[in-house]
């Protein structure tokens, strides 16, 4: 990756949330691989290979009445990931029992003290969806558990699980860098026995779970709730995360044609978090 030549976007955001916050995640859909939130905004990296003039006609927000945004961009030859995280990664505590952060930062005094070196993965906390999902996690007993985390990122959310007690966990990512983060991350928190996989929902055949927690876009959950379903034990738990509080109605009606029934929802500005039971 060090050696690759990268687009760099500058963007400034007004109002800064949730623009920053709905922007970031419109821009990972169209294909930019790193965020780096700043006073004003966001600069946001994609490799030059994967980058076209009309890589933003889809971008929503750009189109929006509601926020002001401007933005340049620049040819970048080298990034090195590492500082770039050191000089912006903060860490954060959720409920005041989970800590979330980077290697050269100081321990925390609270029960869960979770080590993640991102880089270019999804899963810090900062992100509302994953902050969400934190939160359902700390409220839910694991013990003995099997457990599925489907779109793992950084793999936070499965090493979490595995220190609330689940007995069993896979953690799922289609992008190389996820996969390959997510073992450095499983191995940095002493929590080997996570099995991390590289593909889709294709690898779900056959297998069954307890607890599964998805935390992707909108499309690929409505593509993949099928296959979750179908992968669910008796008396099971569906988190999903990865959507705006809009699409919560067209989320909630395929769950509940698949026999699911919605227990709690989670709202956080303009990010949505469901937990569906069978």
């Amino acid at each position: 990756m060090a050696d690759s030549i990268y687009i760099g976007y500058t963007f400034k955001v007004s109002p800064l949330q949730p623009g920053t916050e709905i922007l970031i995640a419109e821009l990972g859909h169209a294909g930019f691989e790193s965020f780096v939130e700043t006073p004003e905004g966001v600069i946001a990296y994609i490799q030059q290979r994967h980058h076209s003039k009309s890589i933003l006609e889809p971008i929503y927000i750009l189109k929006s009445k509601e926020f002001k945004i401007t933005y340049n961009f620049e040819i970048i030859e080298q990034i090195n990931w590492n500082a770039e995280w050191e000089k912006n990664f903060n860490p954060i505590v959720v409920g005041n029992q989970c800590a979330i952060r980077a290697p050269f930062h100081d321990s925390f005094d609270v029960k869960y003290d979770i080590i993640i070196e991102p880089k270019m993965s999804f899963g810090t906390g900062h992100h509302e969806t994953t902050h969400m999902m934190i939160e359902y996690i700390l409220a839910t007993d694991f013990n003995n558990k099997s457990v599925l985390d489907m779109g793992c990122g950084t793999g936070v959310l499965a090493i979490l699980a595995m220190k609330k007690g689940a007995l069993n966990v896979e953690a799922i990512d289609v992008d190389n860098w996820c996969y390959l983060n997510s073992l450095e991350n499983i191995s940095r928190n002493d929590c080997k026995q996570i099995s991390v996989f590289e593909g889709d929902a294709s690898l779900l055949k056959g297998k069954k779970f307890d607890v599964i927690i998805a935390n992707i876009n909108r499309n690929i959950l409505l593509n993949d709730l099928s296959a979750y379903v179908a992968c669910l034990n008796e008396n099971a738990s569906l988190f999903l995360s990865g959507f705006y509080d809009s699409d919560c109605a067209l989320i909630q009606t395929y769950c509940q044609n698949l026999g699911l029934e919605l227990e709690i929802k989670r709202n956080r500005n303009n990010w949505a978090a469901l937990k569906f039971v069978n």
